[in-house]
């Protein structure tokens, strides 16, 4: 028995990576949509990023503090994760957007393109290749998503993620979108995308879009959605590198 359905249980299936790559290109899809952060790269992109910000000073002491202190606060559970997912957008307010594109590609490029899932690649790249139309949506700031998926080849044109206005090149705190949960299906739906046909997605917060698709795939899930999954009947997978461990 597969390792991964001993240690996820019995009431789902986990599919192989040929498994996986097939059940896919049997849709033969036009539009598939992935989350990014654990889907397409294990980690917290959206975290890690705010983290080397603070390490390397790039926002202000005052702003640290603030941030940091939302942050507590999210993790008790009295801030949502709309709210928190914006703010570390807007704790960027008065910096030019090309200091921080400038930070968010050193910041990918040392601490989060080595975690990019090799079998998520072959399969966009795959994609791609057939005409496939792909978007990419994730609650993560724009800067960094955006400079992530330039490895697949998924232009910001296809990026749905948590941004600001931006008013002369500097960077404004008026939110402008931040795709999670139910916001995820709206984005999209802001998009002209109301059916797709793949979606992929790693956490609770992309159930909502996973639901919609003509074919769920949840990609190294979290317990949340290994429960959800469970629940609608979705095969997990997991990428190699992240695979459960038994015992």
């Amino acid at each position: 028995m597969n390792e991964a359905v001993k240690e996820v249980g019995p009431m789902v299936r986990v599919l192989e990576t040929a498994e996986f790559h097939e059940a896919v290109h049997a849709l033969t899809p036009e539009i598939a949509v992935f989350d990014c952060d654990g889907t397409l790269w294990s980690g917290d992109a959206g975290t890690g990023f705010m983290a080397w910000t603070i390490e390397h000073g790039v926002i202000s002491k005052e702003a640290t503090d603030w941030l940091l202190g939302r942050y507590e606060e999210y993790k008790a559970g009295t801030v949502s994760e709309v709210e928190i997912c914006g703010e570390m957008v807007q704790v960027y307010r008065g910096l030019t957007e090309a200091q921080v594109r400038g930070a968010a590609a050193e910041f990918f490029a040392a601490k989060i393109e080595k975690n990019i899932f090799p079998e998520m690649l072959e399969l966009v790249t795959a994609l791609q290749a057939k005409g496939v139309d792909i978007w990419a949506v994730s609650s993560t700031n724009d800067w960094v998503v955006e400079e992530g998926v330039k490895r697949f080849g998924i232009p910001s044109n296809r990026v749905l993620s948590a941004r600001v206005r931006i008013a002369n090149g500097v960077v404004t705190d008026e939110i402008l979108d931040v795709p999670t949960d139910e916001g995820k299906v709206a984005s999209l739906k802001d998009a002209g995308i109301l059916a797709p046909d793949a979606v992929f997605g790693n956490s609770v917060h992309d159930a909502a879009m996973l639901a919609i698709a003509r074919g769920a795939f949840p990609v190294n899930p979290t317990a949340a959605l290994v429960e959800r999954s469970v629940a609608e009947g979705w095969a997990l997978y997991y990428p190699a590198s992240v695979v459960p461990l038994v015992g």
